[in-house]
């Protein structure tokens, strides 16, 4: 991670938008929220993932931040291949150290995870799009998406097990199994959400995001862009739905139809937010989304690092507890509890952005 940097003001210039801030705040701040209920039994069913098929909109969340990752990848003045494994390493590396902390047990430390997939895909979408034509890469993107629809529901597994999609025994788990063994996601061991095999259609929700940047780029008015962005990720969204009767949206195996349905969403609340915010030029509403998305990684590292320490030194019950548990009934208390952790972060990355300090990889 390098060190505090100041970049210019969100609206400089083209090269800089206060919807691709906002749209990636957005997601980090439902990211943060999620995962740091006050107590996981009580906990409202939309700030939960689906137990397996189907979607909340908890389960929009990720896909959301991989779209806007392959968006922000137009407007990179990364020109190098050295400096976009640079930044995946970092990302890996940060992923792995969250993992770690704090007890540091190399010998069952889950490999994947949110950090490490990000690094992964971004890297893969950033040789993707050096080196394959616009031609290329919508193709690739639709021959991953239908390739590994057919794995999970045409090849047999190679232990004896019928291609199913139930949670342990299906390719992608026995791909996580073999290939990492005990380094997988503690809370079971046989599979993991961010798996190897899944990682490919994960780099086609970047690639969507890098045809939306191109869409935004284009020297277009910016009517056709709004259009295009609502009009096409309507269609994806449908597109994947559809799709989901024959092969359903599941998040932790990221399905095909899943890219296509969460894709499709993102690109259509990034289109609002451009029309509203770049557009039309109300930005003051969204200057908390901002001020998260500029900070993405800070935040991310950060509050993962805080949720940890409480959990160790036992502190997070008492808290919790006495400031909301001992006046509000347990779902209100628990919510309110992770709105409190998430004002938090606002206002020690507010304090940053006053100063524009920005960790960047």
């Amino acid at each position: 991670m390098s060190g505090a940097t100041a970049p210019p003001p969100v609206a400089a210039g083209p090269s800089r938008l206060a919807s691709l801030d906002a749209f990636r705040g957005l997601a980090m701040a439902a990211m943060v929220l999620v995962n740091n209920p006050g107590d996981w039994s009580t906990v409202y069913p939309p700030l939960l993932h689906a137990e397996w098929h189907g979607w909340t909109p908890t389960d929009l969340v990720f896909p959301f931040f991989l779209v806007i990752v392959g968006v922000a990848m137009t407007f990179s003045k990364r020109t190098s291949v050295m400096e976009a494994a640079r930044r995946a390493l970092i990302l890996i590396g940060l992923g792995l150290f969250l993992a770690a902390f704090p007890h540091f047990e190399l010998a069952t430390l889950r490999w994947p995870g949110v950090l490490q997939r990000i690094g992964v895909v971004f890297f893969l979408a950033f040789l993707v799009r050096r080196y394959l034509g616009r031609r290329a890469q919508v193709a690739l993107a639709v021959g991953i998406l239908v390739g590994y629809g057919l794995l999970l529901t045409r090849v047999p597994i190679p232990d004896g097990t019928a291609p199913n999609l139930e949670p342990g025994t299906n390719l992608a788990a026995w791909v996580d199994r073999a290939a990492m063994g005990g380094h997988l996601w503690k809370s079971t061991r046989t599979w993991d959400p961010e798996g190897l095999l899944s990682t490919l259609p994960a780099l086609v929700s970047v690639l969507l995001g890098a045809f939306a940047g191109d869409l935004l780029r284009a020297p277009l008015p910016a009517r056709f862009k709004t259009g295009g962005f609502l009009a096409g990720g309507a269609a994806l969204a449908a597109l994947g739905h559809l799709w989901g009767l024959v092969l359903p949206i599941n998040k932790a195996l990221w399905t095909s139809s899943y890219v296509l349905f969460s894709g499709g969403w993102a690109l259509v609340v990034f289109g609002l937010l451009h029309f509203v915010v770049d557009v039309r030029g109300h930005r003051t509403w969204a200057r908390p989304l901002v001020v998260f998305g500029r900070n993405a990684i800070l935040l991310f590292v950060g509050s993962g690092l805080l949720a940890r320490i409480l959990y160790v030194l036992e502190w997070k019950r008492p808290v919790y507890d006495t400031a909301f548990r001992s006046w509000l009934p347990p779902y209100p208390a628990s919510l309110a509890f992770a709105l409190a952790n998430l004002a938090l972060w606002y206002g020690i990355l507010f304090v940053l952005d006053r100063r524009r300090i920005y960790l960047k990889v």
